[in-house]
């Protein structure tokens, strides 16, 4: 998502180091890449085809299709059945693919009954367009109407430390074994968001004793957190890249959890 424009429209300031993150993602050992029709549109999955392309076989990517993009952090919901087919092409167009390893319905569009939009994906599921299919910013009972019609296996959802709306939707997917994908897990980890809240104080306190930094931390509670968690944190700097990757080694004990909350 961020390596694209201001707004995640248009292409980015420094394509050369989008480039240059996204080939030192396979070097750093990371094989799961999560993008959308909509980033750019179109600027990340063209960047990822021409930093990646031929892709190795450990790699999965993950797209998603369902958001128009009128201008700069705009998005309007486009579930209409024919509006996901052609998106789903243009996504296997641009990214060199015959199939999407997993395909993600965005979100619910008002507009469209969501058993007409999931129908649609599972007719392109059929057709060998997709292997897998997840689901994003959902409530528990679009879940079970979605896993009424295919199989689901992930969930793409906001949570973070400081915004866990979606504990419900979590919980379902542990029950049912679906990888919990948490989008925008480094939202307001900014200077200054320390104090406001008593969980981002302690996790403070915790990154600064072990000397690592507090994105780090977010990273190793949101692993410690549940079994089926899979954070995407999102970035065009490498150094950024370097340090979300080594949090995966970092391991919070039942104590720091607990101080945490």
């Amino acid at each position: 998502m961020r390596v694209t424009g201001d707004g995640i429209w248009g292409e980015p300031d420094d394509p050369r180091t989008c480039l240059a993150v996204l080939r030192r993602t396979l070097e750093l050992g990371v094989n799961f890449i999560d993008t959308a029709n909509s980033y750019g549109p179109a600027v990340s999955e063209r960047l990822i085809t021409e930093a990646l392309h031929p892709y190795p076989r450990h790699l999965v990517i993950a797209t998603k299709g369902g958001l128009t993009r009128p201008g700069p952090n705009r998005w309007v919901p486009d579930c209409r059945p024919e509006h996901l087919r052609a998106e789903l092409d243009g996504s296997l167009q641009r990214l060199r693919l015959q199939r999407i390893d997993l395909y993600q319905l965005h979100c619910p569009d008002p507009k469209v009954p969501y058993a007409e939009s999931v129908g649609e994906v599972a007719r392109l599921q059929r057709e060998g367009k997709i292997r897998h299919v997840g689901i994003s910013n959902v409530n528990v009972e679009q879940l079970a109407q979605a896993r009424s019609i295919l199989d689901v296996v992930s969930v793409q959802n906001r949570y973070n430390l400081a915004d866990r709306g979606s504990e419900p939707v979590l919980r379902a997917c542990e029950q049912a074994g679906i990888a919990f994908i948490p989008w925008g897990p480094l939202a307001r980890m900014g200077a200054g968001s320390q104090g406001a809240d008593p969980a981002v104080t302690a996790l403070a306190a915790i990154a600064k004793a072990r000397g690592i930094v507090l994105s780090q931390a977010l990273l190793a509670w949101l692993l410690a957190k549940s079994p089926v968690m899979l954070p995407i944190p999102g970035t065009s700097k490498l150094a950024h890249l370097e340090a979300n990757v080594a949090a995966a080694g970092i391991v919070l004990d039942a104590d720091e959890m607990r101080r945490i909350g």
